[in-house]
């Protein structure tokens, strides 16, 4: 009873289940990655795997993503900034940016800060899909509406509607059309003024309720173009449309009417003498009213 029997082995045989994980080597096999770590205690992120072994996105488009994780609150990453930075040209990075676009790890929000500037903030998001509270939110007076999907794909956003503007109280064509002729020829004085149709009928109403005020069009024209920031217009009909709004001058003063022009009778010929008056009806002239001679 108690001799072995040399047939059965001395445990389980368990199966050899397929290796899920060909990149989990042991190392003391020889081959493969050895990682050897230090705990970092300052100066450091911390990046899922889900970005660092993402399968679809390509190497420049990962570094970039650590990269922008790494970097504080209020740092330039638009595409000039990465270009200086980087060694790969503006065409590879901003690829790179669409693709983390696409992914969800990064998306741009254009926001009204106080004084009506508009400007674009990215944000950079480190879980796709699960955005926390502590991420800023534009204002809601600067919000935009949804990405269509046309418009994402094409990598730009529909425009906002313009900033309502002043109607005149009687729009005549005639004075529609003084108010369209001048929007038009604003490009003649500085080429970033150049105004779509769409957004020049838009204008037309705001300058034709100026012109009707007895503002004359050199007047219109001189507020419309001075004073116009230094840098790039990045939409003029808007900047055009807040000032048609914003500095639209009080209507005329009340004018009064005058005394009647003195009227001019047609030349007559005397009943009496013959000789020439102006009156309003035939008759005699004063020489030879009967009032006349008794006054004599």
């Amino acid at each position: 009873m108690d001799t072995e029997n040399p047939s059965v082995p001395p445990h389980a045989q368990s199966r050899v289940g397929a290796n899920k994980h060909p990149n989990r080597r042991r190392p003391d096999t020889g081959g493969g990655l050895v990682h050897d770590n230090s705990r970092h205690t300052a100066r450091f992120t911390v990046i899922g795997n889900h970005l660092a072994q993402h399968p679809e996105l390509s190497g420049l488009a990962i570094g970039l993503a650590v990269y922008i994780q790494s970097l504080p609150s209020g740092a330039r990453v638009d595409i000039k900034t990465l270009t200086v930075r980087f060694p790969e040209g503006a065409t590879r990075i901003a690829a790179a940016l669409r693709e983390l676009e696409a992914h969800g790890y990064l998306r741009r929000e254009r926001t009204r800060v106080s004084g009506g500037r508009i400007v674009t903030r990215t944000v950079s998001c480190n879980q796709p899909g699960n955005q926390h509270s502590d991420q800023p939110k534009p204002l809601s007076a600067g919000r935009l509406s949804p990405v269509s999907p046309a418009a994402s794909a094409l990598g730009r956003r529909p425009p906002r509607p313009l900033p309502a503007v002043p109607h005149p109280a009687h729009p005549a064509p005639a004075l529609l059309q003084t108010a369209t002729d001048l929007l038009v020829g604003l490009r003649q004085l500085d080429p970033r003024l150049l105004l779509s149709a769409r957004d020049a009928g838009h204008l037309a109403s705001g300058v034709a309720a100026w012109l009707e005020r007895d503002v004359s069009v050199s007047a219109v024209r001189h507020a419309l173009t001075s004073d116009l920031p230094p840098e790039g217009l990045r939409r003029p009909a808007a900047l055009l449309a807040h000032r048609l709004a914003a500095q639209l001058p009080p209507p005329p003063a009340f004018r009064s009417a005058g005394p009647p022009p003195d009227v001019r009778h047609p030349l007559r010929n005397c009943d009496g003498c013959d000789r020439a008056f102006r009156a309003p009806a035939p008759g005699r002239c004063r020489g030879c009213r009967p009032d006349r001679s008794e006054a004599a």
